[in-house]
């Protein structure tokens, strides 16, 4: 029951309860109750919520006061209606996002859901299996109004995903660039992949290493072009031949690290490191070089690309490049959000620069 006695300090305010039965469920508080309790007109009542500044500081500060001692919860449906806007932002996990050694999305997510809470947002999740289906929801969501913007993950080549998004003008940032060979003409936040595999690279040229492999990602994927001018980058400063055959593509899974670095020390057993283009595929390459007897870090070594949590707990622990993914999922949600609400980002183009994680599967200089 509603206790009048909550509401006693209130000495200018109209008092109105109901006195009902224990068993009995109560209504919802409604802005009419709070009008009442506040001894002030409906309409003033919302304005005062609302945050509009016709109403003095004083009178909104007790109304808001009142509002929360009474549990009052606007109706959101209806204010969203009115503003036109759902409070919602809207995120597609790709086909990448099924693949169970790849933590990438997951820390991603973690970083988009704080930011949309602390700025009263919901989060509205959509997982897709196929590329196809991934666009048709994408349009589900834009068409329907659903979301008032959406986050784009792992840019592809000439994204189709990017293009039905600009050319709807619907509001969307995207965890990624274009390939380098197109226009970054959209907002987005990404890690420098060219200069983190360079990092890499030339630490273990560094270590005495010249003959190093290379598991590149697939090629439909705008970073994997980045990564690996990157090795070409480190083996050109260090006056090494870049030779194609060192280089072979996985699908970012661990399973097809294994076998392309399998495939890489049997055809060319005078390779001492391997880098590849994510840490999924570098733990592969550390069971492809144990299970034809030899040893991490002393025969062969092996670097990766993410710092996802099984990097550091592998055994023995995985020399790889960090980019920030949760600070990544934090700056694409700011981004949207102000776009949504009609602010100019500061950026709209935001390239943060890795940090090279030594680990002991860098083994000692030779």
């Amino acid at each position: 029951m509603r206790n009048p006695k909550r509401f006693g300090h209130l000495q200018d305010c109209k008092i109105a309860y109901f006195s009902l039965k224990e068993d009995v469920l109560f209504m919802p508080v409604t802005l009419k109750d709070v009008a009442a309790a506040a001894g002030c007109s409906v309409t003033t009542t919302s304005r005062a919520l609302g945050g509009y500044d016709d109403v003095n500081e004083q009178t909104r500060e007790r109304i808001i006061t009142i509002a929360k001692e009474l549990g009052y919860q606007p109706n959101v449906l209806a204010r969203q209606l009115q503003a036109q806007r759902a409070d919602t932002i809207g995120f597609v996990f790709p086909q990448a996002a099924h693949q169970p050694d790849d933590d990438f999305f997951s820390l991603l997510m973690k970083g988009i859901s704080y930011v949309a809470s602390n700025n009263q947002f919901d989060l509205l999740v959509s997982s897709q299996l196929t590329q196809e289906d991934e666009l048709r929801a994408y349009q589900r969501i834009a068409a329907g109004r659903r979301v008032d913007g959406v986050i784009v993950a792992r840019t592809l080549r000439n994204d189709p995903r990017i293009k039905y998004l600009k050319n709807n003008n619907y509001p969307f940032v995207v965890s990624g660039r274009s390939a380098p060979d197109e226009p970054d003409d959209f907002p987005y936040v990404d890690a420098d992949s060219q200069a983190g595999i360079r990092q890499v690279v030339a630490h273990f040229i560094g270590y005495g290493h010249e003959h190093i492999g290379f598991i590149s990602s697939p090629p439909e994927l705008a970073f994997t072009e980045y990564r690996l001018h990157g090795y070409r980058d480190a083996l050109a400063a260090a006056n090494l031949p870049y030779r194609a055959d060192y280089v072979v593509h996985g699908d970012l899974q661990r399973e097809s690290g294994q076998q392309a670095a399998e495939d890489l020390l049997r055809r060319h057993p005078q390779i001492t490191a391997i880098v590849s283009s994510n840490d999924a595929m570098a733990l592969g390459a550390m069971a492809a070089v144990q299970s034809i007897g030899k040893q991490v870090g002393v025969d062969v070594a092996i670097g990766g690309f993410d710092d996802i949590p099984l990097a550091r707990y592998s055994v023995p622990g995985l020399t790889t490049v960090r980019q920030p993914i949760y600070h990544i999922g934090e700056l694409v949600a700011e981004m949207l959000i102000q776009i949504i609400n009609g602010e100019a980002p500061e950026e709209t183009g935001i390239l943060l620069e890795p940090e090279l994680i030594v680990r002991d599967s860098s083994g000692q200089p030779l």
